[in-house]
């Protein structure tokens, strides 16, 4: 850990501070480009835009996208208040950032929580009809 990365990470605590103070989850981050500018910044807005995607993480994965070359992203940093959740853990491989440095993790996020604070599972099944699945990907992938 740099003192640059020290820096960065108290900023997405800053944004995780100020997304709480406007209502929303506790969830901020940044991306900072190759050279150590800061690129974008981001918090969590999922109740204030009615939208659960509404990660900081997300949004950033997304603009990067969008908006970066790829060899740009792929030297990027992404820090975040927090270690992203899976949904955005998989935003941000699909968009190619090169690495990601968070304060707390999911651990330590849930041992912040109260008990029965958090989503409940939901039941899923399969794999199931692998030869009819499998039929719209051959191919894709090379």
């Amino acid at each position: 850990m740099t003192p640059d990365d020290e820096r960065f990470l108290r900023r997405a605590i800053d944004l995780a501070a100020s997304a709480r103070a406007a209502g929303n989850p506790p969830f901020g981050s940044l991306l900072v480009g190759p050279d150590g500018n800061v690129l974008a910044e981001e918090r969590n807005t999922s109740i204030t835009d009615n939208d659960i995607t509404a990660h900081p993480e997300l949004k950033l994965a997304r603009w990067a996208a969008r908006g970066l070359a790829p060899d740009v992203a792929a030297g990027t940093t992404m820090y975040t208040s927090c270690q992203p959740c899976g949904m955005c853990t998989g935003a941000i491989e699909r968009s190619g950032l090169g690495r990601v440095v968070f304060a707390l993790s999911n651990e330590q996020l849930a041992g912040v929580k109260p008990p029965g604070s958090g989503f409940p599972s939901v039941p899923q099944d399969g794999p199931a009809l692998f030869d009819e699945a499998r039929v719209p990907l051959d191919g894709y992938y090379g």
